[in-house]
């Protein structure tokens, strides 16, 4: 790959890497640790991500435990999971804290396949912004540098990266949502 484009793969790279990342967030009616990631807990002042307060484990299918490790921080971390989006609402037994997963119902499936499309329509058009920053760059350098025919080339290999891309979250898209509705 030339290394003009190199820098605008990176950048559809990441695009495409958060969406994944954002997808792991949420919930598909089973346990998954991710689904706590952007929670921080007020650790002696400090806003601390809840993956460094305590253990976090998956003991059953629909059931998250969060052992911390310090027991003064039970109360902590059961503010900030309530203070979240994350929908679940906390019980603790003085040592552990237990998230339970209800199963999804039909509405709130659809609406977690509607909120999945509207994250991988926002990923295809940092993409297709991304190619439109890249050729605009590329015909500044038309008529110095390099040749019409170069710039066409070049011009060719960012459509065919972002076609790759498109075509990446489209899949993303359907396998999400395929986890999201199966029961």
């Amino acid at each position: 790959m030339d290394e003009k484009l190199q820098v605008y793969s990176d950048k559809m790279t990441k695009a495409f890497d958060y969406l994944i990342s954002d997808y792991q967030t949420i919930r598909a009616g089973r346990a998954n640790p991710h689904v706590l990631d952007k929670i921080k807990v007020d650790y002696y002042g400090t806003p601390t991500p809840l993956q460094q307060v305590g253990n976090i484990s998956v003991p059953e299918p629909r059931m998250i435990q969060i052992a911390p490790w310090e027991k003064n921080l039970v109360r902590d971390i059961e503010k900030a999971i309530l203070a979240s989006d994350i929908g679940i609402t906390p019980t603790n037994d003085g040592t552990v804290i237990r998230l339970v997963f209800p199963e999804l119902t039909e509405e709130r499936r659809k609406e977690l396949g509607k909120e999945v499309k509207k994250k991988g329509e926002d990923a295809k058009v940092a993409i297709r912004n991304i190619r439109r920053d890249g050729n605009d760059a590329l015909k500044k350098l038309a008529g110095g540098e390099i040749s019409e025919d170069g710039i066409k080339d070049l011009e060719d290999a960012l459509q065919k990266m972002t076609d790759k891309f498109i075509k990446d979250i489209d899949k993303a898209i359907e396998d999400k949502t395929k986890d999201i509705m199966t029961v």
